[in-house]
């Protein structure tokens, strides 16, 4: 497949994952319209690890990509978290919904 899909080296919830495209990609911040269709499918993956995961309450989830500079490494990948009622403060803030530094 185009997509992996694994577990955060630092999880900041007890399920969180990054799911990245095999081929490089730059940081979110170089996206164009025809990368839609990867970024969907990157969403469906992580809902489905979740789902695999037993994690089941899709309505309990954060999904986004970290904005440069705020991002640790130079290649696309989305992060999965859940379940986000569980998030600490620090992770609350660091995965802040459409915030300077996170997308979703």
């Amino acid at each position: 497949d185009d997509l992996v899909c694994f577990r955060d080296i630092r999880p900041s919830a007890p399920h969180h994952y990054l799911v990245v495209p095999v081929e490089h990609m730059g940081n979110c911040k170089t996206l164009k319209a025809e990368h839609i269709p990867v970024v969907k499918r990157m969403m469906e993956v992580g809902k489905a690890v979740l789902q695999r995961s037993n994690f089941s309450d899709l309505n309990d989830i954060r999904m986004g990509f970290h904005w440069p500079p705020f991002c640790s490494i130079p290649h696309l990948h989305l992060h999965v978290l859940a379940p986000a009622s569980q998030l600490g403060f620090l992770s609350r803030l660091f995965y802040r919904i459409n915030s300077y530094w996170f997308i979703t």
